[in-house]
């Protein structure tokens, strides 16, 4: 019975993988990423900030 539950996962999961990959490589989705990793990375960059 476990087996087949974990055949159940990973099938699950590898559909999972599959529409985050279809996701991403649309156009718009890439460019919110660029823009949130923007907006994040410019968060590291002000002066006077601590790096822990």
């Amino acid at each position: 019975m476990s087996l087949l539950k974990g055949a159940m996962k990973a099938g699950l999961a590898a559909k999972a993988l599959d529409i985050a990959r279809r996701e991403a490589s649309k156009p718009e989705n890439q460019r919110k990423a660029k823009e949130l990793f923007a907006k994040l990375s410019s968060r590291g960059k002000k002066p006077g900030a601590r790096s822990h």
